[in-house]
Parts: C-alpha cells; structure tokens; sequence
C-alpha cells in the first residue's frame, strides 16, 4: 500500500473518504462532537500543504437513499471551516454538472465538500426505491441493476480527481461505492490511506497480530452473540479474556450459576461451554464475575446489593463487583498488550459505572500498550477522562470488531489491489 507520507500531492486533486458523521444538535443542527473531523484534520493538511486540493465526501445519519435536511452536510462545513481555518466549498451535491464543474475548477489549497453519499442508494447498494415492504425476491430480482449503478456511482466520484485517500475507518468493513468500488478506478500507487484509517491498520492490524506478551483482552457488552466470532478469534490469539457486560451471564449460566433475572441468550449455553472448553484446551486464561451488583430493577435508584457469583432471584446483575474489578486489574497489570471492546456493566447510570471506569483507570496505569474499539468502550474512555492514557482508540466500532474477526474489511482491501 503507498503510504500516504511518501505521497506528494502537487498539482493533484485527491479524493477523501472521511468519517464526517458526527452527532448534530435536533434543533440547530450545529455540530455536537468535533472528534472525527479532528480526526480527519492531518490528512486534509497534508494534502494541501503539498499544494494540492481535497474534494472531501462522506455520509452522514441514515436517509436511506432519500434526500433529508436534517441528514445534509452543509451542516457540516462551518465547524469544518473553523478547524481547517479556511473556507470550504460545498458542492451541494454528489453527482451532476454542477458538482463536476466545481471539482473541475478546484484550485491548489482549495477543499470542496460533498454532499451526503447516502443521499444516493447507489451508495451502499442498496434498492431503497423499492420500499421497506419490498420483498425479498423483489430485492433479489433488482440487485443487478442495483450493482450496475452501483459502479457507475462510484466511477463519477473517480472521475473527480487524481487520486483516492480512504482515511474513514468507521466505513472500510463496507462495501460501499465510495470505500470501495471507487478505488477500482485509480491505479495502485494513486490510492491509499489516509494517517488515521493507517494508524488503525497498524494498531489493530499489526500490534495485534504480533503483539507483545502477555496479550490480554477486555471482552464485554450486552450479548455473546455480538462478540461470538471476536471470542474465537481472540482465543487463538490472546493469553488472558476478562468477560463483563451483560454477556458474562449467559457464560455463568452455562457453568450452573443463577443468574436472577441477569441478560441471558439461553440458545446459546451450549457455545459458551464450547467456547470455554476451546479457551482451556488452548491454555488461554478465561475469567468470569467473581461478585457483581445486583439490582432490583433497571434503574439508577434500584436497590442494589454486592453478591457473589450467583445472582438472588428476583434480582438482575447490571455491573461487575469490586472484587471483579480488582481481579481483572491485577491481570491488567500483568500486560504488555490490552485489547479491550465493551463496557462491564450499565455505565450509562453512574451506580452501575464503577466495574468499568475501575477497568479504564487499570487499562490507563498500566504501561501496556492499549487499544480501545468499540462505540461503548470508547465513550466510556471518553467519559472517565483518561482517554490520552490509551495507545489508540479506534474510531469504528462495527470495523474494529470485523478487523479482530479476522474479516478483510473491503475498504482496506481495495487499496491494495
């Protein structure tokens, strides 16, 4: 893969996927977290400190195909504006004359910002003219010509520059027009990633598949299901497993344990005992909830008691017990690589908080190297305010989970082609 700082973009128009979709205030629309168009910052700078010019395009919310107000990214440019600390073009579209003139006049050091992608169901892929009704054999019968538009689309938004920067980790597990059929169309050394999508690759790629011992990970969330295929593969890879989160009952009741009213995928006992059965069998160390905290309703002012390993009847787990959270650092401690995805318990309501910002300040003190993926995890991070303690927070969720599956993310893929 070229790597973006050996590039030089003089006299280039460069194509940027970024990851602009940022949480908006409902009634101003004004932009709510700046962190990913931060984020953005170093490969948009790089390319036009070398006197080249960026046409920037991402997507934004869910509009299914449909153009929405709320859904434009002309809410976007002002906050872009401000951290660039120059003026941005907004095509006001994707495609059409208007937009190619626009990329076409573009001067070095200009940025042009396109509007949302998912405007256009050519995007993802998808027959959204169909309806929510439509069925699957409808779905079926127009996925060629979905397909065929598809790269049509993508061909369009080539023809717009020189070469392609895919710097939106947060959409490379996807194989969308713009992450990943656009790169069919530029030659192997006028496409690449940007510094963030290559600082995820390295983390989550290299540090993971070589890393130093001992490797442990930090499983937790609502369900074993979400995290099936991450456990597998983390069992061929790490020494120790730290599980909290709600899927944690569904491993206890597989071992006999009461587990209350706790979160349970009671179809799914018998993978955690095989799951379990294949973490022992490769000597890989597979902690569970010692004590938890176990409330009497789903509520921040429930009744709340410590108890141990099994939960009273009547009675829900919504967070690990300290002597959990003190075991799990200890093993913390020990590391020389963290890996970590999904809260311990309910954070959200600050009486269910304490397992998981107790495992976040652990992950902080220790001189591991840390990666953090994961929506939760990293609002958590966020939120205890240590998250400039941690190696590398990832910036996709559903892609962090596919990269440590072990799954080619096609937006990655593509750049090597």
């Amino acid at each position: 893969m070229v790597k973006i700082s050996d590039y030089n973009f003089k006299g280039k128009k460069a194509i940027v996927r970024v990851d602009f979709n940022v949480p908006l205030d409902k009634q101003t629309f004004a932009v709510t977290d700046e962190t990913r168009i931060v984020g953005a910052l170093p490969t948009i700078n790089k390319i036009l400190n070398d006197g080249g010019c960026a046409i920037l395009m991402s997507h934004l919310g869910r509009p299914d195909g449909q153009k929405q107000e709320k859904f434009s990214m002309k809410h976007i440019v002002s906050t872009l504006e401000k951290n660039l600390g120059k003026k941005v073009i907004f095509a006001g579209d994707v495609v059409g004359e208007m937009v190619a003139k626009k990329a076409a006049d573009l001067k070095s050091g200009e940025v042009l910002l396109l509007e949302n992608l998912r405007f256009y169901e050519e995007e993802e892929g998808k027959p959204y003219h169909l309806g929510k009704d439509a069925t699957d054999e409808a779905k079926a019968a127009a996925k060629p010509a979905v397909k065929t538009a598809q790269k049509e689309f993508a061909k369009t938004l080539a023809s717009y520059a020189d070469v392609y920067v895919n710097d939106a980790f947060g959409t490379a597990h996807r194989a969308h027009a713009s992450t990943a059929l656009i790169a069919d169309y530029f030659a192997s050394d006028s496409k690449m990633a940007g510094f963030l999508l290559e600082k995820e690759i390295k983390f989550l790629g290299d540090t993971v598949a070589n890393p130093e011992r001992p490797f442990v990970a930090i499983v937790g969330g609502a369900k074993v299901s979400g995290k099936l295929e991450v456990l597998k593969s983390l069992i061929e890879k790490v020494d120790t497993i730290l599980i909290g989160g709600g899927m944690a009952y569904t491993f206890l009741k597989a071992q006999g344990h009461n587990i209350g009213n706790s979160l349970v995928e009671n179809d799914l006992l018998e993978t955690a005992n095989r799951i379990l059965a294949d973490a022992k069998a490769k000597g890989v160390k597979f902690l569970l909830p010692v004590d938890n905290l176990a409330a009497d309703k789903f509520d921040n002012n429930a009744a709340i008691d410590v108890v141990g390993i099994d939960i009273p009847e009547g009675r829900m787990a919504l967070d690990v017990g300290p002597e959990t959270t003190k075991l799990y650092a200890a093993e913390i401690a020990k590391a020389k690589t963290v890996i970590w995805n999904g809260p311990m318990g309910c954070f959200e309501m600050p009486n269910f908080a304490k397992g998981t910002f107790g495992v976040c300040e652990a992950v902080a003190d220790s001189s591991a190297i840390s990666i953090i993926g994961g929506g939760d995890s990293v609002a958590a991070v966020n939120q205890s305010g240590l998250a400039d303690k941690m190696s590398h927070i990832s910036t996709g969720g559903g892609a962090s989970l596919e990269f440590l599956e072990g799954k080619v993310l096609p937006g990655v893929a593509a750049l090597t082609k």
